[in-house]
């Protein structure tokens, strides 16, 4: 049987749809029973991860130690936290549970196979360094997006979660990445679920998306007891 797999969602509610969409698709099944066995929280109360690490607001980390708890007692056997920034936490998630925690900046580092990599992710990201640390670590370059870039990068988030219409956003950060290939970048690296939800599959670069790296491991993870 495969493991158990909880997920500590709502950051926010569309990408984590998105990441159990993509679950389910990954997955190798030829009828329902071969699929894994899942169980969401998904929370949109979760204090903002962006407004604690920029603007010292209130603190989502005891949240999420109780997300996880809750999803251990229920019977979860690994956990999965579909949102990139959250990954500040990861550490206080860790600890607060007796099963494995997958690390979604690690999985997605590691998936990397280029020398210098442009990075699409929230401010509060960058400014926690949870990418640079992580490529620094495996020697690969970052190029984090201009001042005004980013700005905009903060923009399109906020659309995403408001419900815009993507196509429209697309064009928006095709204009982005453009700059991040100008100023050197041989890849992308899509840091925030919300930004996953605008990928363009006609972007010059070779794209690396943390949250089909997410997905990829909770597969890996999930079945490596032994499958259906």
């Amino acid at each position: 049987m495969s493991r158990v797999v909880g997920v500590i969602g709502g950051m926010g509610p569309a990408a984590t749809v998105e990441y159990l969409a993509r679950l389910v698709r990954a997955t190798p099944a030829e009828h329902d029973s071969d699929h894994l066995h899942v169980l969401v929280d998904s929370d949109p109360a979760i204090p903002s991860r962006t407004d604690a690490i920029l603007h010292g607001g209130p603190d989502p980390a005891p949240r999420l130690r109780v997300i996880a708890r809750g999803l251990e007692r229920a019977g979860a056997q690994i956990l999965a936290m579909p949102c990139n920034t959250a990954h500040v936490y990861f550490k206080s998630v860790r600890e607060a549970v007796a099963i494995p925690v997958l690390d979604m900046i690690a999985e997605a580092a590691d998936c990397v196979n280029v020398d210098c990599v442009g990075l699409l992710a929230t401010e509060a990201a960058i400014r926690a360094g949870l990418y640079p640390k992580a490529l620094g670590s495996r020697e690969i370059a970052v190029v984090v997006p201009r001042v005004a870039d980013q700005a905009e990068i903060t923009r399109l988030i906020a659309a995403v979660k408001a419900g815009q219409a993507l196509e429209e956003l697309r064009a928006r950060l095709r204009r982005v990445t453009a700059h991040l290939r100008d100023e050197g970048a041989s890849g992308l690296l899509v840091g925030c679920t919300e930004i996953s939800l605008l990928r363009d599959e006609g972007e010059a670069l070779p794209v690396v998306d943390a949250l089909d790296c997410l997905v990829e491991a909770t597969v890996r993870e999930a079945r490596a007891g032994g499958t259906r």
